[in-house]
């Protein structure tokens, strides 16, 4: 998708939460968005059931088989695909439901299918041809302001587009404190180039899919596509939708729709720890208490030369048991050629961090890379005595600066 590179602007410590396709289709029709119908299954059987049921309540005879994984680009991998028959439907879902799907926005492992939608087939003959729209909903960092982002050149090719015709890419900003105002959804219907019914859906359509944005707390909607089909309705045939964590807690009926299994195994295993975990590409595992120490702390890897492989705030509460869950999951990381522990002692007390730290190098089997430890603040020249008096191979220091130079010693 085009919005990678916004993203990745974020800040480390957010979190977001993403929803399967007919999940989040199942939200944007509950706030007036219509949609590509469809029903989600997870055997061949209830695929051809869901068939059977589209056909008895929408007269579709043609069907499209969607893999429901958490990643763009599923057409190009082999995940979506058009079944004319119910024989189609039985023998593409069993095709799709377990395979390794591989796209754009997956590793080169894929990702395995659990679930396939099968959808009623929306581009029906008619008088007038159908079109394709990219639309997206989102919060521009610059300005503080949400935004509508939009193009004629909706479908697979949408990448292209940004990177070879960004004219044809528009986008409308809203003023948080106002919302969406009628002449905004008039304008983005406008430079679509609608008229007449058509015109009017699309401005239906932006209404209540920037309803729904703002009523969830959601950080993206992306509709690619947007269809206007041959009698000019305007439906979503695909829906990304991303949560923002920091809402759920009004949302707890959508936080139960969350998909472990879509999820990085470590970054589960974290979350379930209560320890805030986002995996980096590099060689230097880190392990601190606070977002600002964190950020510092991967500052100053960066400084020597090295790369974080990780962030990890282990909070206020850094007992003995909490150390060894930090650090049995940063060694799950084959690139990491050292952790550094940078630990504030304020809440927590520094000789307690120590302890754990000792505690966890003796628990855990052929640990066989430098650990460098600074502890600062309550009881730090106890844990110190604590780290060289230990008898293992842990690199204890007091400044920043003799940190960093312990990381680009021991990594190079």
């Amino acid at each position: 998708m085009i919005l990678d590179g916004i993203f990745a602007a974020i800040s480390i410590n957010s979190k977001f939460m993403n929803l399967h396709e007919y999940q989040g289709k199942d939200i944007l029709a509950s706030y007036g968005v219509r949609v590509q119908r469809g029903v989600v299954a997870s055997t061949p059987d209830e695929a051809v059931a869901a068939a059977e049921k589209l056909n008895e309540e929408t007269g579709t005879s043609w069907w499209v088989i969607k893999a429901q994984i958490h990643a763009g680009g599923r057409g190009k991998g082999g995940g979506v695909k058009l079944a004319k028959s119910l024989d189609d439907v039985r023998r593409i879902s069993g095709e799709i439901l377990g395979m390794m799907l591989k796209t754009p926005q997956t590793s080169a492992e894929g990702k395995l299918v659990n679930q396939v939608l099968v959808a009623e087939d929306v581009y029906y003959p008619g008088e007038s041809e159908t079109s394709e729209i990219y639309m997206s909903v989102l919060l521009n960092r610059n300005t503080g302001r949400n935004m509508i982002m939009y193009s004629t050149e909706g479908g697979m090719d949408i990448e292209e587009v940004a990177d070879k015709t960004p004219e044809l890419i528009f986008t409308e900003e809203i003023d948080p404190k106002v919302g969406l105002q009628g002449f905004q959804a008039r304008k983005i219907a406008f430079n679509l180039g609608l008229s007449g019914l058509a015109f009017k859906e699309m401005v239906k359509f932006v209404s209540s899919l920037y309803k729904a944005y703002d009523g969830i707390d959601a950080s993206l909607f992306e509709i690619n596509p947007v269809l206007k089909t041959s009698d000019d309705k305007i439906l979503a045939v695909d829906a990304k939708v991303t949560l923002d964590d920091n809402g759920l807690f009004r949302h707890k009926d959508y936080a139960e729709l969350r998909d472990k299994r879509e999820e990085d195994p470590i970054d589960v295993e974290a979350g379930e720890a209560g320890l805030n975990f986002v995996n980096l590409d590099g060689n230097v595992g880190c392990m601190v208490n606070g977002a600002g120490l964190a950020m510092a702390t991967m500052d100053i890897i960066k400084m020597a030369g090295g790369n974080p492989a990780n962030f990890l705030d282990v909070g206020g509460t850094a007992d003995a048991a909490r150390v060894e869950k930090a650090f049995r999951i940063i060694l799950q990381d084959d690139n990491v050629k050292a952790i550094l522990v940078n630990i504030f002692g304020g809440i927590v007390r520094c000789d307690r961090v120590a302890q754990g730290i000792i505690d966890a190098y003796k628990n855990i089997e052929n640990i066989n890379i430098p650990i460098i430890v600074r502890l600062q603040g309550t009881n730090a020249i106890v844990a110190k005595e604590m780290i060289d008096n230990s008898g293992l191979e842990v690199h204890s220091a007091i400044a920043l600066a003799e940190a960093a130079s312990k990381v680009q010693e021991l990594v190079g």
